[in-house]
């Protein structure tokens, strides 16, 4: 079921060599010994929360609001952290998509792939669920060392950052799918196939619920509930974080009794799936998204201007 469409030939007008630059850039740094790029990474992340400083009290606010068991220096020292594995996984995504994966190979532990193959075995399609962690990329290509994955993305306004994200990505995945392109996506659950799935971002303009997110009400796609009432496949939660310069990624159990009549019910679920993998790796998480910009009942969010 890979997708073999060639890509449409890039942009290369004058206005768009910035941008090539940028890339260049990037791909020189996704060839760089992982070693350096982490030491590198933890730089780019300091210099980050240094400098973006209204992602940084987003960041700050979100970890008030989910954390407030931890103590004020508590999470204080995790938004640092947070900001180091963002910088870090900057380059991350530029070896996954340019670089070289052996060295990541060696040491990954992946877990659950046999069930998945058993699903697969029967005919039915596999949601894989994850949430957006600064891991997401690397972990999603040394998956695909086991497992045949699609993914969903959103389109890049940038269309020489779209094409050259597009081309790295289907080096190793089967296919990729816009956020618009949900039938293509189901007919590709349908024929038995495994779609990689992260709805744990405020998608304005889309079908949402307000499901709760640690506990505070987050304006919630229910996409994950739409794919698998419509094409009958199994929902997997998919774990993954890095330790030191290793990677573990889990694929957890099936939910059971999924999708059900009440799609709040099975939003709430797909929510509480996504927190626990949070509170595995809570600084790798992409704190800097204003998730709660959305309130219910006209609240005022909870974030500066």
């Amino acid at each position: 079921m890979r997708d073999d469409t060639p890509l449409p030939r890039p942009p290369l007008g004058p206005r768009h060599w910035p941008m090539w630059l940028a890339l260049a850039s990037m791909m020189v740094a996704a060839r760089l010994p992982w070693t350096l790029q982490r030491l590198l990474g933890r730089g780019l992340g300091a210099l980050a929360f240094a400098l973006a400083g209204s992602r940084r009290r987003a960041a700050a606010t979100n970890l008030d609001l989910c954390l407030p068991e931890r103590s004020p220096a508590e999470r204080a020292t995790l938004l640092r952290d947070s900001f180091r594995d963002l910088g870090v996984g900057f380059l991350e995504f530029a070896r996954a998509w340019w670089g070289d994966a052996t060295p990541m190979r060696r040491t990954a532990r992946i877990e659950g792939v046999e069930a998945i193959e058993a699903i697969l075995a029967q005919g039915r399609g596999v949601l894989l669920v994850s949430g957006h962690f600064m891991t997401l990329e690397m972990c999603g290509r040394l998956m695909c060392d086991r497992l045949p994955l699609a993914g969903m993305y959103r389109r890049h306004r940038s269309p020489v950052f779209e094409w050259a994200v597009r081309r790295g990505r289907q080096r190793y995945a089967v296919a990729m799918f816009a956020n618009e392109e949900v039938r293509p996506a189901i007919r590709h659950l349908k024929q038995g196939g495994i779609l990689w799935y992260a709805p744990d971002q405020d998608m304005r303009g889309k079908d949402t619920v307000f499901a709760p997110f640690f506990g505070v009400p987050a304006a919630t796609i229910t996409a994950t509930h739409q794919f698998a009432r419509l094409s009958g496949c199994a929902v997997v939660p998919f774990f993954h974080r890095r330790e030191g310069a290793d990677y573990v990624l889990r694929l957890g159990e099936p939910l059971a009794d999924f999708p059900s009549k009440d799609v709040a019910a099975d939003t709430a679920r797909v929510n509480a799936a996504i927190e626990a993998m949070v509170r595995e790796a809570p600084s790798q998480y992409l704190w800097i998204h204003r998730r709660f910009k959305r309130r219910p009942d006209g609240e005022a969010p909870p974030y500066d201007n």
